[in-house]
This record gives structure tokens, C-alpha cells and sequence, in this order.
């Protein structure tokens, strides 16, 4: 399935007032009208901050859940609003920008800028197999593979960059 962007379909049927829309739109910041992905991995970010300093263990459980409910989170809004993967669902984008962030060498807004540009790059572009995931997994978790496989792809990039800048 591809991805639609029915705005006025969404719009029409998304309810701010339920729990799974409001999160599965990321508190609201995917139903800003310009780049609604790029809005939802802004906000992605001051909620990781509340977080970021899990022991690795209790950090990657967390994703996991974030992923899980995620794909009932997805699956849900999109079968409630008639769309596929519309560009104001973006709880992908909050687990995808909580993998990248992850891997980050320190706390600074360098290196949160960083892996901010470097998740919107793969997540926008998506080269293979991202947008193999985009066009050919379909439901909740479809929305969410292809994220989780462009914040693996950021995630790598941010690794490598931490030898060359630190």
C-alpha cells in the first residue's frame, strides 16, 4: 500500500479528544498543515528528554513498547480516520527519533541537531529497503518498520560521525 495524504478525509474523522488519535498524531503535532513528520520528531525530543538517562536496558524496553503500542496506536487511527499511513500519524516518527537519539555520544543540542537531520534525511528520502518497508508492509506495524528501519540507518550514521567529531 502506499502512502496517502487525504487531509480532508484525516481532519474529518481524527478526534483530538481520543487518547489513540491524540498520540498516534504526537500530542497534536502531527496535524501541523506544513512537514507534520518533521513537526512530530521535534516533539519527539522533549519528550525523550524525560528518558534519555534509562539504563540501556529499561531504554530499549521502553522502545519496544513504544513500537508495539505503536502499531495499535497506527492501526487504529488509520483504520478510524480511512487512511493509510497519512502524514499527520507520526508516533513513528517519536520511535524512530528515541532509537536515533539513543546513540548520540553526550547530551548537547549539537548532537540532537545532528541526529534530528540525519532521521529526517533517511526518513524523507527513504533509500532501500525503507522504502521497500513503506510500500510493501501495510497496517500499524507497516507505518512503523519503515521508521524503525531509518532511525537503524541514523543510527549508524550518528555512530560513525561520534569518531569523527568527538
Amino acid at each position: 500500500m502506499t502512502k496517502t495524504n487525504k487531509n480532508s478525509s484525516f481532519k474529518q474523522y481524527i478526534r483530538l479528544t481520543n487518547p489513540i488519535h491524540f498520540l498516534a498524531v504526537g500530542l497534536g503535532s502531527g496535524m501541523s498543515p506544513i512537514m507534520p513528520g518533521t513537526m512530530g520528531s521535534l516533539m519527539a525530543i522533549p519528550i525523550w528528554l524525560l528518558f534519555y538517562q534509562l539504563i540501556p536496558i529499561l531504554y530499549w524496553i521502553l522502545i519496544v513498547v513504544a513500537f508495539v503500542f505503536g502499531c495499535f496506536l497506527c492501526q487504529k487511527t488509520s483504520d478510524d480516520t480511512h487512511t493509510h499511513d497519512s502524514g499527520h500519524i507520526v508516533w513513528d516518527e517519536f520511535v524512530g527519533m528515541w532509537i536515533t537519539l539513543f546513540f548520540i555520544p553526550h547530551l548537547s543540542v549539537l548532537w540532537v541537531l545532528i541526529a534530528f537531520i540525519i532521521f529526517r534525511f533517511f526518513d524523507m528520502v527513504k533509500p532501500w529497503p525503507i522504502r521497500l518497508a513503506d510500500q510493501k508492509v501495510s497496517g500499524g506495524f507497516g507505518i512503523m518498520i519503515d521508521d524503525v528501519i531509518a532511525a537503524i540507518f541514523s543510527s549508524i550514521v550518528v555512530y560513525l560521525l561520534t569518531f569523527w567529531i568527538s
